[in-house]
């Protein structure tokens, strides 16, 4: 009997790094699972990060990403927001319309890394002390770092609710199939 076998788990690089930004996606987004909205703006850890911020947070920065690589403005950047409000939900925001916005990011940026002739090809980053010296970076590059930056924030969500209602990440998981824990 011959299984089909995707292209991701044969090793298809661009499909291997799309594949890893989503089990990243999806580590925060499941960390909000049967929350209200009230509750996903609660910062019950030392750090101050709410869970709804941490999608906000990831879901803009995914979108700034992507617009570099595109080499477009990006039609949300706020000037008037503060560093703190990049990180919680303000006025007239909510949980459910940030991760909607979220799904269209994701959906965007695998759209735009499938038709990339090559992970090779480059793209400017503005100066910043926190950038690569040389200021370009590959598409690969800008896949590598979406799994570091959300990665790191998968962390701290998986904190932050398990502060919240002791939920670890792995009851969160069977939560989203259906499943029991323990």
């Amino acid at each position: 009997m011959v299984t089909h076998v995707s292209s991701e788990a044969r090793g298809d690089e661009r499909g291997a790094l799309i594949a890893f930004v989503e089990a990243q996606r999806g580590g925060i987004r499941r960390s909000v699972l049967g929350l209200t909205d009230e509750q996903a703006a609660q910062r019950p850890s030392a750090s101050g990060l709410s869970l709804s911020g941490l999608v906000k947070h990831v879901a803009e920065t995914e979108l700034n990403w992507l617009r570099m690589a595109q080499r477009k403005p990006n039609e949300r950047q706020r000037t008037q927001e503060t560093w703190a409000d990049s990180f919680r939900l303000v006025e007239g925001e909510t949980l459910a319309e940030t991760l909607a916005f979220w799904d269209r990011v994701a959906a965007e940026t695998e759209e735009f890394i499938r038709a990339t002739p090559s992970l090779d090809d480059t793209f400017p980053l503005p100066e910043a002390p926190w950038f690569p010296k040389d200021g370009v970076v590959s598409m690969r590059w800008l896949m590598l770092h979406l799994v570091e930056e959300i990665g790191r924030h998968a962390g701290h969500a998986d904190i932050v609710r398990e502060s919240l209602d002791g939920k670890t990440a792995f009851e969160l998981v069977a939560l989203e199939r259906g499943e029991s824990w323990g």
